[in-house]
């Protein structure tokens, strides 16, 4: 099996280097860059299977990186930055990021996030099976199409964001675990400590309210998430 390509840019050369380093004891091929226009130019050239970039970068920034991308390539893309606030996470995600992490971050969380997307990616190409769509008051989730809808108009989710929803759909009417969605959603082990599944709920519930949607999530203090059959 060929090694995946990955791309990382950012224009700290230290923390490429530091990514590098537990990147390639894992397996995958390293090609790191310091600016935006590099990456892009390399991307061109040859397509990675995954980039992992910075925001505030020199010639070409993270979220234009992004934008462009996007014109031509549906290729992973974590976005790693020290700008934190919910906003700065939503422009990266809405520009066609598939996570965000917030600098510093664990490298070893990283790496499973990637893993986590891969494996999406892996499920996206298996036989499509029967019985694929689930529904829940007026929300409808389409698993062949990977696309949701709240009365019939589009609710747009990420792939993580739509299987964590879908998960918890499927697990109606119980507390479901922060340890489980980690687990199941993102295939981590209980030694990664990880805001994951706090950050990505409160994407998903602001997605839901904007489309006036019925659905609402649980927050089970201390523990995890619940949605209920009815409104």
């Amino acid at each position: 099996m060929d090694k995946k390509l990955i791309y990382i840019a950012d224009d700290e050369i230290n923390i490429c280097n530091i990514i590098k380093s537990f990147l390639l004891k894992e397996g995958f091929d390293v090609e790191i860059f310091t600016n935006g226009r590099d990456i892009l130019e390399a991307f061109n050239r040859r397509q990675a299977d995954m980039l992992i970039i910075d925001i505030m970068m020199p010639e070409i920034d993270g979220y234009a990186l992004c934008s462009l991308i996007r014109l031509k390539s549906c290729v992973p893309i974590i976005i790693v930055s020290a700008k934190d606030t919910e906003s700065d996470k939503i422009t990266g995600l809405k520009l066609g990021g598939d996570d965000y992490l917030t600098k510093p971050f664990s490298p070893l969380e990283l790496i499973a996030r990637m893993n986590s997307i891969f494996r999406r990616i892996d499920l996206d190409k298996a036989p499509i099976q029967n019985n694929q769509i689930m529904k829940l008051l007026d929300v409808l989730i389409n698993l062949n199409t990977k696309k949701a809808e709240v009365n019939g108009s589009p609710l747009a989710l990420t792939v993580m964001e739509l299987s964590l929803l879908n998960y918890l759909i499927q697990n109606k009417n119980r507390a479901v675990s922060r340890t489980e969605l980690l687990d199941k959603i993102w295939g981590f082990d209980n030694k990664v400590e990880t805001r994951a599944t706090d950050d990505m709920i409160k994407r998903i519930r602001k997605k839901l309210t904007s489309a006036n949607s019925k659905l609402k999530i649980q927050t089970i203090w201390g523990f995890g998430f619940s949605i209920q059959d009815n409104d």
